[in-house]
């Protein structure tokens, strides 16, 4: 009998659906109207955004430590402070990380256990109140 323990990175599918999973993420941004302050406080050409979610995600689902190795710490919360982050803008990114969740990650007990710290971590950037 095996104990193996295997990171959610490998449980959802590894690199294929961690790329997936940003190009959805950002895919949805440009695309819903709903999402339209998150999308304004975005630079034009979302390609380096992308990029680096992809980097981030694949380190903090336990894949390979990418973003770390390119940009150091993530210290996430500073990198964003000059974006005006309230409210709407927390629940536009939500909104998109959940559906591209949905569109991306079959297995929706992953998906519930992702979610909460997705959530946290959106909170913990908002740095404006309405």
């Amino acid at each position: 009998m095996s104990s193996e323990t295997i990171t959610l990175y490998e449980a959802i599918g590894g690199d294929k659906t961690v790329r997936a999973l940003a190009s959805r993420f950002y895919e949805l941004m440009d695309e819903l109207p709903e999402a339209a302050r998150c999308r304004a406080i975005h630079p034009p050409d979302l390609s380096q955004s992308e990029a680096k979610l992809y980097d981030y995600l694949t380190g903090y689902l336990g894949g390979p430590p990418v973003y770390v190795e390119k940009y150091g710490h993530p210290r996430l919360r500073s990198r964003h402070f000059g974006a005006a982050i309230g409210v709407a803008e927390r629940d536009e990114w939500l909104l998109c990380f959940s559906r591209a969740m949905q569109d991306v990650i079959e297995n929706p007990k992953l998906r519930d256990i992702i979610w909460p710290p997705i959530e946290r971590l959106a909170h913990h950037m908002q740095n404006r109140e309405e």
